[in-house]
């Protein structure tokens, strides 16, 4: 490898660091991409010519508001909105809204540049960005969250539309929250813009399979992992973490491969399951008590509660992280590869940290990065604009052949990246970022400085 490639990186490394000062997530996402672009480089020298990573480092626009409300009790609040519309190349922004008191200019800048590649791979000419605010929606009334809601679009409905930048859920923002979120743009532009926002109830322009997807997308895409190696799920015992839908439907599509999930979480605790989650028990706490997984315990006798250590401390073949952001370090990455795990898959964004990703590497285990393992999420909503789009409404199974073979063509476009510009068909990270890449890098040679 030529300096060239590597020395181009770290100018632009440099730069971002001095522009962005502070920002430790959005640096450690940059650097986490830019670190693998070095072979693709080497083959594309049009690249630096015309700027891309300059270009494609910096959004096209942050948006940044004041979200006033006032609580039940008619106490005033004051929590800040963001918007970042990063990369529009392959198409309209696209990408969740995110409430959750840890949400910063940083955090939601590290999910847009991250949602540039991950929307590229699904092939469904979408951009990438992000958005959200700190607002802590736990222990709030449902008063409470649509005022929120309804202060928050307000806003922000100038800066989105279908042809423009279409929002959806995240951690904090799920149907409800969408609902009180369109609602209040209806009312703002004075006309119903079905497209304008993903995650809808289905009675009023949501998709079927939309609440699934992320989960069942995850373990689609670890299971091509799996076959790579003459494996499937049949029998393996797996570990989860988080307790929210791309937990519990990771599980779902688990057990109906035949494999033994045996872990979930939330921030009260993590469970332990010996004989394997029971599905209908862990639906009725999180979806229909809104309990804590202590709760779980209570009625499963084979179940352990743990307040200390973590779901990646119990032996497993595969292990999926789907709570949040660095919920695997060094440690713990060295923790389950001493226990011999197979293969790892992120249901959440980033969720292993730098230290743990060449545990991961070092060990030559399958390692599925989330820009590609948990697409599944955005995939279908690109699918419900396409039939808000034609005003349709397809059937379930019609939209899990779609997102099986989704994930199936992202699997392979990071086998054949990871060849092209490793020699080697297993690097998922090289691969699902060359591959991403360079098909939004493509596009933006093809219409110029923009």
């Amino acid at each position: 490898m030529s300096s060239t490639a590597n020395d181009y990186i770290e100018s632009v490394r440099r730069e971002l660091a001095v522009r962005n000062p502070g920002e430790k997530e959005f640096h450690e996402a940059v650097t986490g991409v830019l670190d693998s672009l070095a072979p693709v480089l080497e083959q594309h020298p049009e690249y630096r010519d015309f700027a891309i990573l300059e270009r494609i480092v910096e959004p096209e626009r942050m948006i940044h508001f004041r979200v006033p409300w006032v609580d039940d009790g008619g106490v005033y609040h004051v929590n800040r909105g963001y918007r970042v519309q990063f990369n529009s190349t392959l198409g309209p922004i696209k990408g969740g809204l995110r409430f959750h008191p840890t949400v910063s200019a940083s955090i939601v800048k590290f999910l847009g540049f991250e949602q540039i590649f991950k929307n590229a791979l699904t092939a469904q000419q979408i951009g990438g960005g992000k958005g959200g605010s700190d607002f802590d929606p736990h222990g709030r009334s449902d008063n409470e969250i649509m005022r929120f809601c309804q202060s928050f679009m307000t806003g922000l409905y100038r800066h989105v539309g279908s042809k423009v930048d279409i929002p959806a859920g995240d951690i904090g923002v799920g149907g409800r929250e969408i609902g009180y979120l369109f609602g209040q743009y209806k009312r703002l532009v004075g006309s119903f813009e079905a497209g304008m926002i993903t995650g809808k109830g289905l009675g009023w322009g949501g998709s079927l399979i939309r609440t699934e997807a992320t989960g069942y997308g995850l373990v689609a895409f670890t299971r091509e992992m799996l076959q790579t190696r003459g494996e499937d799920f049949e029998g393996q015992t797996v570990s989860v973490s988080g307790s929210g839908n791309v937990a519990i439907y990771s599980i779902e599509k688990l057990l109906a491969l035949g494999a033994k999930p045996v872990t979930f979480s939330d921030s009260s605790g993590w469970v332990y399951d010996a004989e394997g989650v029971d599905l209908e028990l862990l639906k009725e706490i999180k979806d229909v008590r809104r309990g804590r997984v202590a709760d779980y315990v209570k009625e499963r006798p084979s179940a352990d509660l743990h307040t200390d250590g973590a779901v990646w401390d119990v032996p497993v073949d595969v292990a999926l992280p789907c709570a949040t952001q660095y919920e695997i370090d060094g440690d713990h990455a060295r923790t389950l590869v001493k226990n011999g795990v197979k293969a790892v898959a992120e249901g959440a964004n980033m969720p292993t940290d730098a230290e743990g990703i060449e545990v991961f590497e070092a060990a030559d285990l399958l390692y599925g990065p989330g820009k590609a393992a948990n697409a599944g999420g955005v995939a279908v909503s690109a699918l419900e604009m396409q039939q808000n789009s034609a005003r349709q409404s397809w059937t379930r199974e019609d939209i899990a052949d779609r997102l099986d073979s989704i994930m199936q063509d992202i699997h392979r476009q990071c086998v054949e990246a990871s060849e092209k510009y490793t020699g080697r068909p297993d690097d998922y990270v090289v691969g699902s970022n060359a591959a991403g890449f360079v098909r939004v890098a493509e596009a933006m040679l093809d219409q110029g400085v923009v």
